[in-house]
């Protein structure tokens, strides 16, 4: 009899804390490397159906990068769903405002859109100074993120 290879279980899943300083770092490039920790794609053991995915800590968003003019070009948008309730807000108005979502919505457009990305997100944890209250968790584990710059 041939040995099979075994499917992962909900019981296999092992989830690191993972701290990620984005200080003068490209949005999007550290975004795809935020998202690959958040599914768990560097395991052995990732599989699409089940949330296999770490947890991540980002801090000092408030400073990170972005090329060309998208500082006053791109937009984010809010709809209310009524007639005239369209919002939208540039890429330096959001920095000032919310910092925290810049990297948030980033983030979730690189995450698969399933059931999955809401349990994924949650695990984000996203700060816009370099103070944040995980250090208790962290328990020196480094970040497998290598500089991008």
């Amino acid at each position: 009899m041939k040995d099979q290879t075994q499917s992962t279980k909900e019981s296999d899943i092992k989830r690191a804390w993972h701290v990620i300083n984005v200080d003068g770092k490209v949005l999007g490039r550290v975004s795809t490397d935020i998202a690959k920790l958040l599914m768990g794609k560097s395991k052995p053991y990732f599989v699409r159906n089940l949330d296999c995915g770490d947890y991540v800590v980002i801090i000092n968003a408030k400073t990170v990068k972005v090329t060309g003019n998208k500082e006053e070009k791109k937009s984010y948008y809010r709809y209310s769903g009524y007639p005239g309730g369209l919002k939208a807000r540039t890429l330096q108005v959001m920095r000032d405002i919310k910092p925290e979502e810049i990297i948030r919505h980033a983030v979730k457009g690189m995450l698969p859109q399933n059931k999955l990305r809401d349990t994924m997100l949650k695990r984000l944890f996203v700060f816009s100074e370099s103070e944040h209250p995980y250090e208790s968790k962290i328990k020196d584990q480094k970040s497998k993120i290598k500089d991008t710059n």
